[in-house]
């Protein structure tokens, strides 16, 4: 009997760091496909990594959307819950996973065609959520994101094969300059970066919080940004910022009065479920990364 081996096209988690070029296309659908994306702002997506929309949802649909994660926040029952992640220091909420599950009213953001339809245009093909949540960021010394890139702990650590996976970031509060906004280097998405050291058990219990395994070294990091530069996305509430799964990004520390809280929706390729992980001993929780891989309708 032999055991079929599974080709790993994007190595990490070794003994050193190690870059590997991109195995897999930016944009999955065939050229003219139909969808609610432009043909240059594909354009875009495909040679930055990622596309904004000023206004994705209305003042109105913003007001809903608040008021439903102040209601989350705000319930003990979904504090105490496993997916509710605590900031260290304040103690206050600082993420919901699997927001699409607790709450109907982001069950229906999720399926709103101006969302899944951009999904399904960028992957080519049918898409199921593999991980969403609220980011709250609130102000006085909400902690930020450090520097990563999002496919390399979902290829590491919750089994997906290949990039064929797009996130979504849509903004419930403005996005200033100022309060611990999104930055992401525009290009980075062509070039894996495997990160080196294993990745202890239950790892996702530490980086929630902070990030420790798969992440990229200072010098690599200094190589990324002199190569492609950093962008800073700020924008009004309603504006939404798409990237790509490999994009290196991060954010800062929230020091303002002035929170920043977001949805923050992953969609994958039905024809990229996630297998076992290819380097850590188990696989993280269904709420932080999918198995069940229904369409979303």
């Amino acid at each position: 009997m032999t055991t079929e081996v599974r080709a790993d096209l994007y190595p990490s988690r070794g003994a050193a760091e190690m870059t590997t070029p991109r195995q897999d296309p930016v944009i999955w659908s065939a050229p003219g496909a139909p969808g609610p994306v432009a043909a240059k702002d594909l354009q875009g997506y495909e040679h930055d990594g990622f596309l904004t929309v000023d206004q994705l949802i209305s003042p109105d649909e913003v007001a809903v959307y608040r008021a439903e994660l102040d209601r989350l926040i705000s319930d003990p029952a979904v504090r105490a819950d496993e997916r509710s992640i605590v900031e260290k220091q304040s103690q206050n909420v600082r993420s919901v996973f699997e927001v699409h599950r607790i709450s109907e009213v982001f069950a229906g953001l999720v399926r709103d065609e101006r969302v899944v339809g951009r999904a399904r245009q960028i992957l080519g093909s049918d898409v199921y959520v593999h991980q969403s949540r609220i980011n709250v960021k609130p102000g006085f010394g909400a902690s930020g994101f450090y520097w990563h890139s999002d496919f390399e702990t979902w290829h590491a650590e919750d089994g997906l094969p290949n990039m064929r996976t797009v996130s979504v970031s849509i903004a419930l509060t403005e996005n200033f300059d100022t309060n611990g906004g999104l930055m992401i280097m525009p290009g980075s998405h062509k070039t894996f970066l495997g990160c080196a050291g294993e990745t202890p058990k239950d790892n996702y219990k530490k980086s929630l919080q902070m990030q420790d395994a798969g992440t990229p070294s200072d010098e690599a990091l200094t190589k990324m940004a002199d190569r492609h530069g950093i962008r800073l996305f700020t924008g009004k509430a309603g504006s939404a910022t798409w990237f790509d799964c490999n994009a290196m990004h991060g954010s800062g520390d929230n020091i303002t009065p002035y929170a920043r809280s977001n949805v923050f929706i992953v969609f994958n390729s039905v024809e990229n479920a996630a297998q076992e992980p290819f380097a850590a001993p188990i696989r993280r929780p269904e709420f932080i990364g999918a198995r069940d891989f229904t369409p979303v309708r």
